[in-house]
C-alpha cells in the first residue's frame, strides 16, 4: 500500500465524518476540489467535479445548511439524514481511495466511509431529538450551527492534513461510543 493510497484512506474517513453532521458540505467541497483539480477522483466518480455537480452540490448544501434553521424541518431532515449519510459516507469513500482493487475499495467504503456517517448522522439526529424534548426546540439552532461548523471544519481538515482528520474522526467516534454507552446505561 502506497502513501497515496493511505492518505487517500484518511481522506475519505474524515470526508465520511463530515458526511455524518452534513450530507452536502463534503460532497460540495470534493467537487470543488476535483473541479479546480486540487483532488484527483477515481475514473468512474470524474463527474462530481464537473460544473454541473458543483453548482447543483453547492445549492444542495446551501438547502440543506439553512433547513436545518427551520423548525420541524431540522428534525425531518434529522430522520432521512442516516440513510442519505450512510450512502454519501461510502459514495466520498469510494471517489477518494486509490490504487485498491474495486472489492477492497468497496469493502472500506461501505464499513468504514458508509459506517462512519451513518455513526455521526446517528448521534447528531439523537443530539437535536435531546434538544427539542429539552428546550422545546429552541436549542436546535446552537446545535445547527455547531454541526454545520463541524462539518466545515473536519472537511478542511481531511483536504489540508487527512491524518490529523482521521485522528478527529477516531475521538468523535469514541465520543458517540461513549454517549451510546451512558444512554444504554440510564435505561438500565
Amino acid at each position: 500500500m502506497t502513501t497515496d493510497t493511505i492518505i487517500s484512506i484518511f481522506l475519505g474517513i474524515g470526508l465520511s465524518a463530515s458526511v455524518g453532521f452534513r450530507v452536502f458540505v463534503p460532497l460540495f467541497a470534493l467537487s470543488l476540489a476535483a473541479y479546480f483539480d486540487l483532488w484527483e477522483l477515481n475514473e468512474s466518480w470524474q463527474w462530481i467535479g464537473s460544473l454541473v455537480a458543483v453548482v447543483t452540490l453547492g445549492v444542495a448544501t446551501l438547502v440543506e445548511i439553512f433547513g436545518y434553521y427551520i423548525p420541524y424541518v431540522d428534525n425531518l431532515l434529522d430522520s432521512i439524514a442516516i440513510p442519505l449519510a450512510t450512502i454519501a459516507g461510502t459514495a466520498v469513500m469510494v471517489s477518494t481511495v486509490a490504487d485498491l482493487s474495486p472489492a477492497i475499495t468497496w469493502a472500506l467504503a461501505i464499513i468504514a466511509g458508509g459506517g462512519t456517517a451513518a455513526a455521526v448522522a446517528g448521534s447528531s439526529g439523537v443530539t437535536r431529538l435531546a434538544s427539542t424534548a429539552t428546550t422545546g426546540g429552541l436549542g436546535n439552532p446552537v446545535i445547527s450551527t455547531l454541526e454545520t461548523g463541524s462539518s466545515i471544519l473536519i472537511t478542511i481538515i481531511a483536504f489540508i492534513q487527512p491524518v490529523l482528520a482521521f485522528i478527529f474522526v477516531l475521538v468523535i467516534l469514541y465520543i458517540v461510543f461513549r454517549f451510546y454507552k451512558k444512554i444504554k446505561r440510564s435505561k438500565t
